[in-house]
């Protein structure tokens, strides 16, 4: 059930309802004066038509519909906010995906990458039409793949035209070319996904500095750490020695945690599903504050037509 707490934009402005009693205050001494005024006169006449009940109903009827249309003006005026699920505005998602050379590892069929490409359909396709989503590469550097877009289809043509490159891996400048992008269209959720496979060793835009970029874009990211229950062979140095993929989990655990995100481990293609799958529908549509001043100026509205209508309408006193 949806709250109905009530928020004000412009809270100052609700001082001004103190002016209603003061209103009030002013218009029963009037009519005290005027009956006191009535009474002097002997015409039992003029008594009766200055205290009659029914132009006195009247009056008082009009006023305090006069005043019911003030109040409902001003609380329209401090901006009302109540709690309402965010569906309308949507979700700003980036992909950031590690395109560095150990990405052609073939633990996961037919490469790392690949595998990587046919898990992220899995949660773009999933999302909900008013979300948007981006797509960033990156291994010696960061580029863009995708930019943020609500046309799913497209995005899924821009993921698959992804192609391997043999640089190291730039996990700062990536994922902060990625708040980038998850920033530039306001007013909405940021999320960013993160996968990678590697140490960040290149780059000029270090983890921890894109991690205090998020917090300062309110950005929460999800990291993905991916690689095997064994160790897996990338190739064979001058002298023949093998180099294995490196998973640096420390470091992207800290990245998920530090912005309120989660970190999750792939072993095989089913568990990189798996993840993709949950990480689309853990995503929150969380409640933000959403302005009703339209329904408090349109009440005032109708009360002041009912005004009217009582004042001029079918059952008017006539003076």
């Amino acid at each position: 059930m949806i709250g109905m707490a009530f928020s004000f934009q412009n809270p100052i402005l609700l001082w001004l309802l103190l002016i209603l009693p003061i209103l009030h205050y002013f218009y029963n001494k009037a009519n005290r004066k005027k009956k006191k005024e009535a009474i002097k006169f002997s015409n039992l006449a003029v008594i009766k038509k200055a205290m009659g009940d029914k132009r006195i109903l009247r009056t008082e009827i009009l006023f305090y519909l006069s005043l019911f249309a003030v109040a409902l003006m001003l609380i329209g005026m401090a901006n009302p906010h109540i709690p309402l699920k965010q569906t309308k505005e949507g979700v700003n998602v980036v992909l950031a995906i590690d395109d560095s050379g150990s990405m052609k590892a073939d633990d996961y069929k037919p490469t790392r990458l690949e595998a990587a490409k046919r898990s992220a359909e899995i949660l773009i396709k999933g999302l909900n039409p008013k979300d948007n989503i981006g797509i960033v590469i990156f291994e010696s550097g960061a580029t863009t793949a995708a930019y943020l877009t609500p046309f799913k289809e497209r995005a899924l043509g821009k993921l698959k035209s992804i192609a391997q490159r043999d640089g190291k891996t730039a996990i700062g400048d990536g994922l902060s070319l990625a708040i980038d992008m998850a920033s530039s269209i306001p007013n909405k959720k940021k999320v960013v996904i993160l996968l990678s496979d590697g140490v960040s060793n290149a780059g000029v835009i270090s983890p921890a500095e894109s991690v205090q970029f998020a917090r300062l874009n309110k950005i929460q990211v999800y990291a993905i750490g991916m690689g095997s229950e064994g160790k897996v062979v990338l190739g064979y140095d001058w002298f023949g020695n093998p180099q294995y993929a490196e998973l640096d989990e420390e470091t992207l655990r800290a990245i998920a945690t530090e912005t309120d995100g989660k970190y999750f481990k792939s072993v095989d293609d089913s568990t990189l599903d798996e993840i993709y799958r949950n990480i689309s529908e853990d995503i929150k549509r969380e409640q933000e504050p959403t302005s009703i001043k339209d329904w408090f100026f349109a009440a005032a509205i109708a009360v002041l037509l009912v005004q009217l209508y009582i004042r001029y309408g079918r059952y008017r006193i006539i003076q």
